[in-house]
């Protein structure tokens, strides 16, 4: 099906309302029970489209488009539906505010049992109350993308308010917004890690196995690693310092290393302190010293859910509004430092070496011995997002169109289920990670992630808006509307959640009678959301420009010039006011729009000049005909 961002999004937040919004207030909660991660995906399904997309912006009542606000009539007119929304988001920080005013980013029920251990609400393994507190770097992610798209929201939206209880209520929700943000921010630097391994590890072995597609001698692989991989070793090294033990064991060259992000804190993790006096907080907040629980090694999914978040941070927009004050600005800092060493490694190992690329040798297996189709699709959004940072080939994308190619065919997205598929598992329940160091606290905790489709619309769409290959182009959104195609007809069909997702029965489980689903998965559905505000961005983009279709409009523009020429001086003693004339200085100002517009849309150009060559023929058959009818 055809992508149409602004209307999916529109159909998507009459959704949301109506699941959330009854009898004038807000319903927290969806499938899964209320938690700070997915409490922030539901409001964010509204506030990320509307901050990121300035035709779909909210906070200016005025301006805000008749389509907007029909979508949103349930909130109120226009002018209500900001007030509205500042009702909600204040409603979110005091709930996940504790009783000494700082900010909580508890993992709550999206932390589970593996799934041979029973439900957690029922019989003798339960989750601990100190378990369900445990934060996440999802939290802290999703807590960064909130906060700043709230920021952004009321920066705009501050000045037109006028009612003084109002501009109260702003500027209290400001303050408490930038704490939460500057905790966001402080839980990402502390739970970034960097792993080296020993040659006695049976980590090495993993790693080793798959940079080595070649079956290269140890030796070799291991010095060409080290050469590939010299300045981001120094760099992290040398200037990593927030938030990190630095005596990981960098300076020796024989290990290898990775680095990431962990699931939470990590347990090496050193404290650091903010600059209280651009806070609310009285006393450095325990965030920022609190004890990890996390093992120090990065996770794929983690690390890929950091970096997103750190995008945010580093986007246009953020620093046009002026978002983030001294003391945050220090923080990004820091993090866009482990960002660009994070892009840079993942990059160096998905395409090590001079044939295979690591990557293509589907599944991707991490250092500790796990392997799934998802994690190598993680490793292709890391590889995507270091693409958008630094000129990529038409080599690379076009190897990154057949990567993703064979994941959407594993992963059942461009082919049909079979009776009993293991690739099912991908979607329903999902992969799931083994959360280490929970065990220190209670039973062994997991987490389970699900979005291989929405993460494979959004990745083949970044990828479509990279590159200059009119070729790849196609094959990119070909398969960004398949997967398009496969999320929309798991969209729930009745109940509150209709319109949302997710329901997996008709696509996922043909051969099965499975009960419909009518509650939303807010975590799915705000990824689905992700996918159509990145599909919205690549259709903004300028349309690849073809070298051939450049040349091929020059030739006609030069052709429909001359001919023009010549029957201008035909026509030379013509009066102005003709209506031969007329044509002629319509046909001279659509070649003027070719020539303006022949970089930038070259096939347009060409259409511009096929058009008037035609009607120069008809003119010049016309005069013919007159002649010889003389």
């Amino acid at each position: 099906m055809r992508i149409q961002p602004r209307r999916q999004i529109l159909d998507i937040w009459r959704s949301v309302i109506r699941a959330s919004f009854k009898d004038g207030k807000w319903i927290w909660g969806g499938r899964d029970e209320p938690n700070s991660i997915s409490d922030a995906e539901q409001v964010l399904c509204l506030l990320y489209p509307a901050t990121e997309l300035a035709n779909l912006a909210l906070d200016r009542p005025d301006a805000m488009a008749d389509d907007v606000a029909a979508a949103l009539e349930p909130l109120g007119g226009p002018a209500t539906v900001p007030q509205r929304v500042i009702d909600v988001l204040t409603e979110y920080i005091e709930r996940y505010t504790d009783d000494q005013g700082e900010p909580t980013f508890a993992g709550g029920s999206y932390l589970r049992l593996g799934e041979n251990d029973g439900p957690d609400a029922a019989g003798s393994v339960r989750v601990t109350e100190e378990q369900r507190r445990l934060g996440v770097v999802d939290s802290y992610s999703m807590s960064v993308t909130l906060c700043l798209a709230t920021l952004g929201f009321l920066s705009v939206f501050r000045p037109l308010a006028r009612r003084p209880a109002l501009v109260q209520k702003i500027e209290q929700l400001e303050q408490a917004v930038n704490d939460r943000l500057t905790a966001a921010m402080v839980g990402l630097l502390r739970s970034f890690v960097v792993n080296t391994v020993l040659p006695s590890d049976p980590e090495r072995a993993v790693m080793l196995r798959m940079v080595n597609q070649t079956r290269a001698p140890e030796q070799v692989v291991l010095a060409n690693l080290r050469t590939r991989l010299t300045r981001v070793r120094a760099r992290l090294r040398d200037d990593v310092r927030l938030g990190i033990d630095v005596e990981v064991g960098l300076a020796e060259e024989e290990r290898l290393f990775e680095c990431g992000w962990g699931w939470g804190i990590v347990r090496n993790s050193a404290q650091l302190t903010i600059d209280l006096e651009q806070t609310g907080f009285s006393t450095q907040p325990k965030i920022c010293f609190e004890a990890g629980v996390a093992d120090p090694r990065p996770y794929l999914y983690s690390t890929v859910v950091a970096l997103d978040g750190i995008n945010d941070l580093r986007s246009t927009r953020t620093r046009e509004l002026g978002l983030l004050n001294d003391d945050q600005r220090r923080l990004s800092e820091a993090l866009q430092l482990r960002w660009d060493m994070t892009q840079r490694y993942w990059s160096i190992i998905a395409r090590f070496g001079d044939s295979t690329w690591p990557l293509e040798d589907i599944p991707w297996q991490t250092s500790d011995g796990e392997e799934s189709d998802y994690y190598s699709l993680l490793v292709s959004s890391v590889l995507v997002q270091d693409m958008e940072n630094r000129e990529a080939t038409d080599d690379d994308l076009n190897r990154a169109v057949a990567v993703f190619e064979s994941l959407a065919q594993r992963g059942r997205i461009t082919r049909r289920v079979m009776v009993n598929d293991v690739a099912v598992n991908l979607h329903v329940p999902g992969v799931q990670m083994r959360l280490g160091g929970t065990a220190d606290l209670g039973p062994q905790l997991f987490w389970r992630v699900a979005d291989f489709a929405p993460l494979l619309l959004k990745r083949t769409l970044q990828a479509a808006r990279l590159s200059g290959n009119v070729g790849a182009r196609e094959e990119l959104m070909r398969l960004a509307e398949a997967t398009m195609d496969h999320l929309s007809r798991r969209r729930i069909s009745y109940g509150d959640g209709e319109g949302l997702w997710d329901d997996p029965g008709e696509v996922l489980f043909p051969n099965e009678d499975r009960k419909p689903m009518d509650l939303p998965s807010w975590y799915l559905t705000e990824r689905v959301v992700e996918g159509l505000v990145a599909a919205a961005r690549t259709f903004d983009e300028a349309p690849v420009r073809s070298t051939a279709v450049i040349n091929r409009a020059q030739e006609l523009l030069h052709e429909a010039d001359h001919l023009l020429n010549r029957e201008m001086l035909q026509d030379a003693d013509v009066d102005d006011g003709s209506a031969r004339r007329d044509e002629l200085t319509s046909i001279e100002a659509t070649l003027a729009r070719a020539r303006r517009i022949l970089i930038q849309q070259p096939g347009t150009a060409n259409a511009l000049a096929m058009d008037a060559l035609r009607r120069l023929d008809e003119m010049a058959v016309a005069h013919l005909d007159a002649t010889r009818g003389i």
